[in-house]
């Protein structure tokens, strides 16, 4: 009877790591890119009047990159996963224009005892031209490279040294997850279809080559250029 339990608990795990694993590949809560900029504008406006988010609404204009995935789906049980899809804006060193949005996924699994599920808007901040760096490979994951930390809450906080800063805002309970080893790729069908063409994510974000007026409305939210701004890092 023992045996029995315990080989029915091993197979329901198995089910349940297989399913997870697969979430990146199924998070398509969007229909088109459209609609996720649309969230993703919203999500933005939110992070922003949010009185929790004083440092990243005083400090976002200094970020070289935002990262912004509306929609983080978190689940498990011993195994635990996360899957959603995001834009990656950039902004030009010498000018301090900002880009028109990339796609990315975002997927990772972790082990331990955790039980639970949420959804998670996320913010990440890239700090610094290593970070952004980092975000033009075809397949990267947080933290392998460069050094990531938590967002400091609250107006008197501090952040730490680090590439990318992630800001996160969640709805529910979850224990035991972390960005850290979370795997980002490019989309290149849904950027493909958002520009009309295939194109590459340098000419999007670096270049500025690119540009979809939809995506007006988020880019008119973004920091202005500051006289006198200081990078926090390279």
């Amino acid at each position: 009877m023992l045996l029995s339990r315990r080989l029915f608990l091993m197979a329901a795990v198995a089910i349940l790591a297989t399913a997870l694993l697969r979430v990146p590949a199924r998070a398509d809560y969007y229909g088109e890119p459209a609609e996720l900029v649309d969230r993703a504008t919203s999500v933005y406006k939110g992070f922003l009047a949010d009185p929790n988010m004083a440092w990243f609404r005083n400090n976002v204009g200094s970020a070289r990159g935002i990262l912004i995935v509306p929609q983080m789906l978190r689940g498990g049980f011993i195994v635990g996963g996360s899957g959603g899809r995001g834009l990656l804006v950039a902004q030009d060193a010498a000018t301090s224009k900002w880009s028109s949005p990339a796609f990315y996924s975002m997927g990772s699994v972790s082990v331990g005892f955790q039980i639970g599920a949420d959804v998670s808007e996320i913010i990440l901040l890239i700090m610094t031209d290593r970070g952004l760096d980092a975000m033009l490979s075809t397949d990267y994951k947080i933290g392998a490279d460069v050094a990531i930390a938590a967002g400091p809450i609250g107006g008197s906080a501090k952040a730490q040294t680090a590439d990318i800063l992630a800001f996160g805002r969640s709805q529910g309970a979850y224990g035991g997850v972390s960005l850290e080893g979370a795997a980002i790729s490019p989309l290149d069908g849904w950027n493909a279809s958002y520009y009309g063409q295939p194109v590459q994510i340098f000419d999007i974000l670096i270049n500025q080559k690119w540009n979809n007026r939809q995506a007006d409305a988020l880019r008119q939210l973004l920091p202005k250029p500051r006289r006198n701004a200081q990078p926090l890092g390279r």
